[in-house]
């Protein structure tokens, strides 16, 4: 592609690079009008910048081999999301080098960081930008956006960034229908339905329903009864009291049922307290007494992966430390130094 400044006579047919004022037909009205950049110019057009004054403009010529700003991004999108619906991704339509990648519903974004790093360093004049991986996203919520930053790039270039990208972003679905949250009582009170109305909305988000509330003593004997009998596919428990060992009265529930415990604790801070299991082939999650607040904590991050059919393993927990300070507490009972 050829860029420069050009006489005004010369530029018909060459890409606009800048913004500029046209002189308006018929031109002794005086009035104006703004030729957009990127614009194609028309002999019309010159005649026009000639008018207002302009004998020399910045342009761009594409030249044999390259593709247009537009083409090269639809054609670049194509080839990330060969199948739009298999991965769960609407392609957008391109414009001013741009084409923006949606997701068709609700889920979790997977991304191949090494194939979308190797396209990025082709050629700087060809970029998508993502969201992070394992990104919970809703139904029309942006995924990526690719741009193609010059008005053309060569069409070699744009097949070297285009090979090993297929199928690089996809949405994961849920794939769960029904959840149920089990709550235990350290009291005879029956606890306030916050944490259920938090947890609620984070499953309707994701196209799931909680069954009938169950709240029973703070007991081994009782929370394991209600864990066997749950009928949700996915089993959450929200203690009235919080659990602060892999011995503590949840996780020993679990396993009284006849269930299995992945791991207790997280690097993720809130949300510190969770432990993840299993129970006669259902997901269980412990949950930390964040969750009873609509905020971002750790209990999201497994939650979402767990919906979503994702395997969670006590290594994938243990990676999520590296960017797990997700807020400061004010209110925590022991305050981090201001110095």
């Amino acid at each position: 592609m050829k860029f420069g400044a050009v006489q005004v006579a010369q530029a018909e047919g060459a890409i606009l690079a800048h913004s500029m004022q046209a002189a308006q037909p018929p031109y002794d009205t005086g009035l104006c009008y703004r030729l957009a950049k990127g614009t194609f110019l028309t002999a019309q057009h010159l005649a026009d910048l000639a008018a207002e004054g302009h004998d020399q403009i910045t342009v761009a010529r594409l030249e044999a081999g390259d593709l247009h700003e537009d083409a090269a991004a639809l054609t670049l999108a194509q080839a990330l999301v060969p199948d739009e619906a298999g991965q769960g991704i609407r392609i957008s339509g391109a414009g001013a080098g741009r084409v923006n990648l949606y997701a068709l519903g609700a889920g979790l974004v997977r991304l191949d960081r090494a194939a979308l790093e190797a396209l990025n360093g082709v050629d700087p004049m060809i970029t998508i930008a993502t969201v992070p991986d394992y990104h919970r996203v809703d139904a029309d919520g942006m995924i990526a956006t690719i741009k193609i930053i010059s008005y053309g790039v060569e069409a070699a270039a744009l097949d070297r960034a285009s090979a090993g990208v297929e199928g690089a972003l996809r949405v994961l679905p849920p794939v769960f229908a029904t959840a149920s949250l089990i709550e235990t009582r350290v009291s005879r009170d029956i606890p306030s339905d916050k944490g259920r109305r938090a947890m609620a909305g984070r499953l309707h988000r994701m196209g799931l329903s909680l069954t009938d509330r169950v709240v029973v003593p703070h007991r081994e004997a009782e929370l394991a009864t209600a864990l066997a009998e749950a009928p949700g596919e996915v089993l959450l428990i929200l203690t009235g009291s919080a659990t602060s060992d892999p011995l503590d009265v949840a996780p020993e529930a679990l396993r009284r049922a006849g269930g299995s415990m992945t791991r207790f604790g997280m690097p993720v801070d809130p949300g510190n307290l969770l432990f993840i299991g299993a129970l006669q082939g259902k997901p269980v999650i412990g949950l930390p007494g964040c969750a009873r607040s609509p905020a971002l904590n750790g209990a999201d991050w497994v939650l979402e992966r767990v919906l979503c059919g994702c395997r969670v393993s006590s290594a994938d927990i243990a990676a999520m430390g590296v960017g797990g300070l997700l807020k400061e507490i004010p209110t925590r009972p022991m305050p981090r130094r201001s110095d």
